[in-house]
């Protein structure tokens, strides 16, 4: 064979070998756990503790901040497959490459995106906790240190904090792009860590008892929402991430941990100890920014970004709003009729408005503004800054919000509508979009017409804000 074909039949072959891991498992997490469970078959004799150990000696997630806390992953060890060990690779070692693609995460059931690495230090810290519910160590490697690494480069050159991306494919995601590639601390990062310390604190809760690691992940991301939605939900499941992390982690804790977190590195970088003056600047900084991060994470909830749920581009220009707005307009789908209690269902519930909204009603985009799914998400429409077409002749005076479902002779989920009542709109007032007097209305207060639902709007007549 001459020259030429050898070579190219050499590319051919390192490509085949570089993707046949990829065809077996891709960036979700359901097939990140299925990873885990191979590891597991393969090596029956280790604890959840020693696969967790492997997984961080394949990552190579083992530098002196993390060896700090946790011991030495070591240099040997159990033998992985090399398609399985590189996968692994892939799915927990985090970086941002060229272009804003960004690894070492993987889309979750509950439609977020997670970052792995953290996720599995918190776990790894809980399982050495010799206290039941006191982990050393456990805020540090989740996320104080992250935080404080972002901290120090905002304050350096203002990097944007929690920047979140897309993926390529929502049913098996490979490559994910960030939408700015400045970001020190990516949104996934913030999951993966509010991930870990709720897993590190349950399973220190629980030390002594034997539990496989794929189990708990199972447990915890794979839950399966019957008729009753979230209201029916266990305690430990990611769609209460938010939730959950309030309960374990007050502001000023964390505050002081990012503080040592940043100590640390100093320390352990070799760095000249900072002046009184240069300290307190940064103090003021990492204060600055935990009143950003408590904001968007803690008390707004979660939403599903418009590219995460798969939304067609608008059509022509969108109109800006001039905020802050004055109303909030309540609305029920009505069709779809059903509540959706998944990503995927809610998502596609989305598409299929957009599309009707866009061909059928001939507008720029899906009309409202947020819409609520049973799943414990927000779902992202026309958004804070774009004008929406849900209530004629006050697009541009209020938020529409729409509830999926008829709710004509029942009501939405009590947490659908909790996600809404306390934390969307409270969101909006902290971050300037609504007016603090804001005035909240049923969509059949503004036209003719019977939405959200009589038994919903009689609901909603008892909320606060709500005018007759």
């Amino acid at each position: 064979m001459k020259e030429g074909g050898w070579k190219l039949t050499l590319a051919v072959l390192v490509l085949l070998v570089s993707t046949h891991a990829d065809a077996l498992f891709s960036c979700h997490m359901k097939d990140f756990i299925k990873a885990v469970q191979q590891v597991e078959d393969e090596n029956p004799e280790l604890e959840a503790v020693e696969v967790l150990r492997m997984l961080r000696r394949t990552a190579h997630l083992n530098d002196a901040f993390v060896q700090h806390f946790l011991p030495d992953a070591g240099s040997s060890g159990p033998e992985l497959d090399a398609d399985l060990s590189g996968y692994l690779q892939r799915a927990v070692q985090h970086r941002v490459l060229e272009g804003a693609r960004e690894e070492g995460v993987v889309l979750a059931p509950d439609g977020m995106t997670v970052a792995v690495g953290p996720l599995l230090l918190g776990i790894e810290a809980g399982f050495l906790s010799t206290i039941p519910g006191r982990v050393p160590g456990l805020y540090q490697l989740t996320l104080a240190g992250d935080l404080g690494v972002s901290i120090r480069r905002r304050s350096e050159n203002g990097e944007p904090l929690g920047i979140d991306g897309c993926w390529d494919n929502l049913t098996a995601p490979q490559v994910f792009t960030l939408s700015d590639t400045a970001s020190t601390l990516t949104a996934a990062q913030v999951h993966g860590g509010m991930d870990g310390v709720i897993l590190g604190k349950e399973v220190s809760a629980k030390a002594g008892e034997s539990v496989k690691l794929s189990s708990l992940l199972t447990d915890y991301y794979l839950h399966q929402l019957d008729a009753k939605g979230m209201d029916g939900a266990p305690r430990l499941i990611s769609r209460r991430r938010r939730e959950l992390f309030k309960i374990l982690v007050a502001p000023p804790v964390l505050i002081r941990q990012v503080a040592k977190s940043m100590e640390l590195r100093e320390k352990l970088e070799g760095r000249v100890k900072m002046e009184v003056r240069q300290k307190r600047r940064l103090m003021a900084a990492v204060k600055e920014t935990m009143k950003e991060f408590v904001h968007v994470f803690m008390e707004c909830p979660p939403i599903i970004a418009r590219c995460t749920w798969g939304a067609a581009p608008y059509i022509g220009t969108p109109t800006m709003l001039s905020l802050p707005l004055t109303y909030l307009f309540i609305h029920h789908t009505a069709s779809p009729s059903q509540p959706c209690l998944t990503f995927e269902q809610c998502s596609a519930d989305m598409r299929s408005m957009q599309r009707f909204h866009q061909q059928t009603n001939g507008w720029d985009d899906i009309g409202y503004s947020f819409v609520a799914g049973s799943d414990g998400n927000i779902y992202e429409g026309r958004g804070w800054k774009w004008q929406g077409a849900h209530t004629g002749g006050y697009n541009s005076k209020g938020y529409g919000v729409s509830f999926i479902g008829d709710y004509t002779s029942t009501l939405p989920s009590q947490h659908a509508m909790a996600l809404v009542r306390d934390q969307l709109a409270s969101c909006a007032v902290a971050g300037g979009q609504l007016v603090s007097s804001y005035i909240l209305k049923g969509h059949r207060q503004m036209v003719s017409t019977e939405c959200p639902g009589n038994i919903f709007y009689k609901e909603i007549t008892t909320w606060e804000h709500y005018q007759p």
